[in-house]
């Protein structure tokens, strides 16, 4: 409720299922990020490397 914004549960609870497709979205594009990271050859912005995992 208090992430979307909604004063009551009836509203929270109609808009619930826009939160679930919002969470993977932002979890895909987390995701894809994290291996796009893994896979380059760049040791990152402090240039220390990370072992993989």
């Amino acid at each position: 409720m208090a992430r979307m914004g909604h004063d009551s549960e009836r509203a929270a609870l109609i808009y619930q299922h826009e939160a679930r497709g919002a969470d993977r979205a932002v979890t895909s594009a987390i995701d894809a990020h994290v291996e796009a990271e893994r896979a380059s050859d760049d040791d990152g912005p402090a240039g220390a490397l990370i072992p993989a995992g």
